[in-house]
């Protein structure tokens, strides 16, 4: 089966991958109604989910980047199964857990969480990000990125990279170094500004960490969804075509579902 996503909203998308099914930061609050972003801040989202959680297909685990209220609302924390793995950081996995989801897996960078099925593995590993800069990202939530490979009979088979609420930072450089020919890249836009600070990427940065990676093939997600957001789409989409590779770069609409292979 060919890896596809079929985007949801925001950040949250459903991931088919050899025989596994995954759900991302799950944020189903509709449009009008306000996430919590921390610190006394809320913001209205702008859209609705394409998908209810009701109309999800089974899960196997859900990857979710950090605990924000717009990548893990009230209504993921109510209506989802408790039992289900829910793969993040260790400050998320000790709340999750605290919340009654026992399975949380909160995952050091670099370190890996496999789901097994026959002869399929599919391996989860934590990467670097950044929400904010410098001293402002120690009032923020810690934020993952996420490597997922699949293997079948020991070889790899399928490589994906999705970012998180990251910025473009140094650290991002040592993914491309441990984790070579990354098939797609599922990357977290929006240019989101509270108070006029930039918390995650713009098209430029976004830009920049296409070019360091290099995937195949990037899928950009995170990027209309509330007020916050100030770098729409066809930003990114001029600035890949500026750069030249826009060849490269597949754009989903909510609710439709792609392939991940360029």
């Amino acid at each position: 089966m060919t890896p596809e996503v079929t985007f949801v909203g925001t950040a949250t998308t459903v991931l088919r991958i050899g025989g596994f099914t995954l759900l991302t930061d799950p944020n189903f609050l509709h449009r009008g109604q306000r996430a919590y972003l921390g610190r006394g801040l809320w913001s209205k989202r702008s859209t609705g989910p394409a998908l209810t959680i009701g109309e999800l297909p089974p899960l196997d685990a859900v990857v979710l980047s950090h605990l924000h209220g717009d990548h893990f609302d009230r209504v993921a924390r109510r209506g989802l199964d408790h039992a289900l793995p829910i793969v993040t950081t260790p400050q998320a996995g000790r709340k999750l857990r605290r919340w009654g989801f026992e399975a949380a897996e909160g995952l050091p960078t670099w370190r890996a969480y496999e789901l097994h099925r026959g002869d399929e593995t599919l391996r989860l590993t934590a990467l670097p990000g950044q929400h904010g800069p410098g001293l402002l990202d120690r009032a923020l939530p810690d934020v993952m990125g996420s490597l997922i490979d699949l293997e079948q009979g020991g070889e790899r088979r399928f490589r994906l990279y999705v970012t998180g609420d990251t910025l473009r930072r140094p650290q991002l450089a040592e993914i491309p170094d441990r984790f070579p020919g990354i098939d797609a890249m599922l990357i977290h836009l929006g240019g989101t500004r509270i108070a006029g600070i930039l918390l995650t990427m713009d098209a430029r940065q976004g830009a920049d960490v296409v070019e360091l990676v290099r995937p195949r093939l990037t899928v950009p997600i995170h990027y209309d969804d509330y007020p916050v957001f100030r770098s729409p789409l066809r930003h990114f989409v001029e600035e890949a075509r500026r750069r030249g590779f826009a060849g490269r770069v597949r754009t989903v609409h909510r609710g439709e579902t792609v392939p991940l292979t360029p």
